[in-house]
Order: C-alpha cells, then sequence, then structure tokens
C-alpha cells in the first residue's frame, strides 16, 4: 500500500497530470484569430484547421453552408426602408416641435 493510499487521499490514475511536453504542445497550439469586447485577442486554441476557436465559429458546421443564397445580403429594402424610416422621424419633429410651440404659447 502506497503512502497516500495508507493517509486516506486517493491516487490519481496515471496521465491524469499533463507532462512537461503536453503542456509545450498546448501552449504552442495557434491562437483563434478573434477579438473580445475588450479589443483584445481570444486566448483560446483555434480548432484545427481553422483560424477560430469553438466559441468564435470554428466549430464543424459553424457559418452558412457553400451557395447558401439565404446568406446573402442583397440590400432589397434598403433604399425603401432608410426613406421609410426618414419620414417617420420628419413626423415626430414635426410633432415635437408642435408640441413645444404649443409648450410656449401657454
Amino acid at each position: 500500500m502506497s503512502a497516500a493510499a495508507a493517509s486516506g487521499a486517493r491516487e490519481r490514475p496515471p496521465g491524469a497530470q499533463p507532462d512537461a511536453a503536453a503542456i509545450a504542445r498546448l501552449q504552442a497550439s495557434p491562437r483563434c484569430g478573434a477579438r473580445t469586447r475588450a479589443g483584445e485577442p481570444c486566448r483560446a486554441p483555434a480548432v484545427s484547421g481553422k483560424a477560430r476557436c469553438r466559441r468564435h465559429g470554428g466549430a464543424a458546421g459553424a457559418g452558412a453552408k457553400p451557395g447558401n443564397r439565404n446568406a446573402r445580403k442583397h440590400g432589397l429594402y434598403a433604399a425603401a426602408h432608410k426613406a421609410r424610416r426618414k419620414r417617420v422621424m420628419d413626423l415626430v419633429r414635426a410633432g415635437n416641435r408642435l408640441l413645444q410651440e404649443i409648450d410656449e404659447a401657454g
């Protein structure tokens, strides 16, 4: 019986602690190319064969399929949407001016 077993502590199975070579391989692996919200580079290792970690799109199946027409940006409604939004904001501004005139007159 070992000293650890005699004292009641459990022994770790072989391979539970990484050896120096395994640690060196982990530290040398390429890092994710994404940036955090703080502007710092992501410190997670990149997925094998990709430039991003699993959190930033490196996972299998991430992204649109090749040739996915639903993922394209076409801008079909962009001009009409911008014009409508401008008309609404002009109406809101006119209403605010009218309310301000009423407050000043009263």
